[in-house]
């Protein structure tokens, strides 16, 4: 697929052409969008390193100043994974791979911090590592809003991302759902019983709270809707092929394709599509039912994974952001997800 050539400053003369999968220049050496996610993945460290009041990045825990050789190498990381995830066709076996990568370290810091060493643990204090506990979590303690801002920050600067890249659960329902071939749609109310969990979670935390509810009681109870989450992923999303706990089950899935619309970025139809239904097929999330396909744009449960775009023979679905075009479009929305699944290597922990 050819570049753009774009104007340059003397004597009209165009620019090289970009190669518009990596973006790479002759007068570059090093792809703009590579250099964009290890710039931003940076930044963010560097505050995390510089500004928080104890060390949050877990070399600096083992050795003084070794938080930022970690940011080098996480910011690196994201430069690479950016590459993986702009090439059509790597991008759903890296999407997947970097998310069971970031489940499984989160996880493993977990059973360390269990076993003692609390350096492994972010605040030395346990909590409960369920996502519902997100929102639970603060409104039965009053305190601790560290994961909810971190949650809201992610959504506003990926949208509904979070649900398919980020997330230290979600991988665990793909995985299950990824044993049948083809998804099958779910009925039309999952969206309501989400719905439904979401404002029952809101109402028992601050309830719990109210009536004195001991810690380890309300710990046991969330501990319980958790592990009825996996129960839905090894019964239900085996079963069809879609991820049942993302879509219908999980709260906190709401809240992130509710307030990703607040992200400018989007998955679009663009006009010509032949309604084949293969992205329906593909798509995890049962967001490109056919009647989300013949209104040109997938449903209210997109997650922006990106799986549907190779499904597509066509190449009719495409990311967009507003004033840019849809390659840059693209080469942004993977650079900011690679940023962030970096940080969130780096600080995510229980």
């Amino acid at each position: 697929m050819p570049g753009e050539a774009i104007s340059g400053p003397s004597k009209g003369r165009p620019l090289p052409v970009l190669d518009p999968v990596t973006a790479r220049s002759p007068l570059l050496p090093f792809p703009r969008p590579q250099l964009a996610a290890f710039a931003a993945a940076f930044a963010l460290l560097a505050a995390v390193q510089t500004a928080a009041p104890r060390p949050m990045l877990l070399a600096e825990r083992f050795l003084h100043h070794a938080g930022w050789a970690e940011a080098l190498l996480l910011s690196a990381w994201a430069a690479f994974l950016t590459g993986k995830l702009l090439d059509p066709r790597s991008l759903v076996p890296w999407r997947r791979r970097l998310w069971l990568l970031f489940s499984a370290v989160f996880f493993a810091q977990l059973a360390l911090g269990l076993s003692g060493a609390e350096r492994f643990l972010m605040t030395g204090k346990l909590h409960v590592p369920v996502p519902a506990v997100i929102a639970g979590g603060p409104l039965y303690r009053g305190e601790g809003f560290f994961m909810p801002i971190l949650f809201a920050t992610t959504v506003l600067a990926a949208g509904p991302a979070w649900c398919s890249y980020l997330c230290y659960v979600g991988s665990w329902d793909l995985l299950a759902a990824s044993r049948r071939r083809k998804a099958s749609a779910l009925p039309r109310w999952r969206g309501a019983a989400r719905i439904g969990l979401l404002a029952g979670v809101s109402a028992a935390a601050p309830g719990m709270r109210a009536a004195h509810v001991p810690g380890p009681v309300a710990a046991a109870a969330a501990v319980a809707f958790g592990l009825a989450g996996v129960g839905i992923m090894v019964l239900l999303s085996r079963r069809t092929g879609a991820m049942v706990h993302c879509t219908a089950y999980c709260p906190i899935g709401f809240l992130a394709v509710v307030g990703g619309r607040m992200s400018p970025f989007r998955v679009r139809i663009r006009q010509g599509c032949t309604d084949c239904g293969a992205c329906t097929v593909a798509c995890r999330y049962d967001a490109l039912r056919p009647e989300d396909v013949a209104r040109r744009r997938p449903g209210g449960s997109c997650t922006l994974c990106g799986d549907c775009l190779k499904s597509c023979r066509g190449g009719f679905l495409e990311y967009r952001f507003p004033g840019l075009s849809t390659e840059t479009s693209r080469r942004v929305f993977f650079a900011v997800v690679a940023a962030l699944h970096a940080v969130f290597l780096g600080v995510a922990r229980i």
